[in-house]
């Protein structure tokens, strides 16, 4: 190709990049009126609803050849820069920088979010109970290894509510210093993250100590002060710390996914593809598991999951938390939720939100 007509295509990707300026400042401009409409009808700023319609409705209508699934990823970043716009998103997250929470937070609020590390899920529920961060984001389950017995036990105390949920693929990195598998003398992560590793640990490192600490993020901190330990982690925290990928992806499940929660003050408004998060104690008589479940089953309401936690100040009694298809408003779900309650010690409705995809 000549140089002259290697010219012309980059003027012209020069013109159309500042078409697409001059439309992003056009699209802010509407988004700030949108801002003080919402201001004057105390609406929600943040609506995962509305979000999920730009995605979806711009991925149809996609011709190519720009590729699909970077569509979303381009919106993100733009939805998030209107959003703080209309006023700065206060993001609190399970921290510190670099865990796979920090990621979720990421792939849900964007580079423009303020996001806030805390030190525990307990930590995450307060910043929002106080209203010092209007959302927060926390782990609920792993694909590999269950539920995060922490976060179901803090919805037993908090009144919050559910308002996404945000599922993200995990990859575990083997990262140290030095990057020479032969100086490890010890590994070191969350307890959660050498479970989901364990049979890739017990063949490459057998005989290796295995030491659990609060976070994946704080293990690849202590990597940074001894040679001879590595860390369990994220390529992202590979990155922020510096350190040397001893082993890219060394999950025993490739299939590997957790579920998290975004959790703020209100129920967020029907999308049309909902779920909705109860939890409930039930009394204890003969069939009550049967008839716990009969108000959903009358009614094809489907149930993804059902969960089931001691209480902790009743011995043998437990609490069960349970995720159906529909969103509260809907007069099906509703009334199966009512039919429910009179079998129930108490319940509460954790939130209805839109399904992650």
């Amino acid at each position: 190709m000549a140089a002259k007509d290697l010219g012309d295509l980059r003027q012209k990707i020069d013109d159309i990049d500042d078409r697409i300026l001059d439309l992003l400042n056009q699209r802010a401009g509407v988004v700030i009126e949108v801002g003080k409409a919402k201001a004057g009808q105390s609406k929600e700023f943040y609506v995962p609803s509305r979000e999920r319609a730009i995605y979806e409705r711009l991925t149809a209508n996609n011709p190519g050849p720009f590729p699909p699934e970077a569509i979303r990823k381009v919106f993100r970043e733009i939805i998030s820069a209107s959003l703080s716009l209309e006023q700065p998103m206060k993001v609190a997250f399970l921290g510190p920088q670099g865990t796979f929470t920090h990621a979720a937070a990421m792939q849900q609020f964007g580079f423009s979010a303020q996001l806030v590390a805390q030190k525990s899920i307990p930590a995450v529920f307060e910043e929002v109970s106080r209203g010092r961060a209007p959302y927060g984001v926390v782990p609920v389950e792993n694909s590999t290894e269950g539920v995060v017995s922490h976060t179901l036990d803090m919805f037993m105390e908090s009144d919050l509510k559910i308002n996404a949920e945000i599922l993200l693929g995990i990859s575990h990195f083997l990262l140290s210093r030095s990057g020479r598998m032969e100086d490890i003398k010890k590994v070191v992560s969350h307890p959660q993250a050498l479970a989901q590793c364990r049979k890739w640990l017990a063949e490459n490192l057998p005989d290796m100590p295995l030491v659990d600490v609060g976070s994946t993020a704080l293990a690849a901190q202590m990597v940074l002060e001894d040679d001879s330990v590595a860390a369990v982690a994220s390529e992202m925290a590979a990155s922020l710390y510096g350190l040397q990928v001893v082993k890219e992806r060394i999950e025993d499940n490739p299939n590997n996914f957790t579920r998290f929660l975004v959790i703020g003050q209100k129920t967020p408004e029907r999308s049309g593809r909902d779920k909705t998060s109860l939890m409930f104690s039930i009394k204890d008589q003969p069939g009550i598991l049967y008839r716990m479940l009969e108000p959903f089953s009358k009614r094809a309401i489907n149930l993804s999951k059902i969960e089931s936690r001691p209480m902790k100040k009743k011995a043998w009694e437990y609490v069960f938390f349970l995720d159906i298809e529909g969103h509260i408003d809907e007069e099906i779900v509703a009334g199966a939720v009512a039919e429910l309650k009179g079998y129930c010690q108490f319940l509460k409705v954790l939130g209805s939100y839109p399904r992650a995809r």
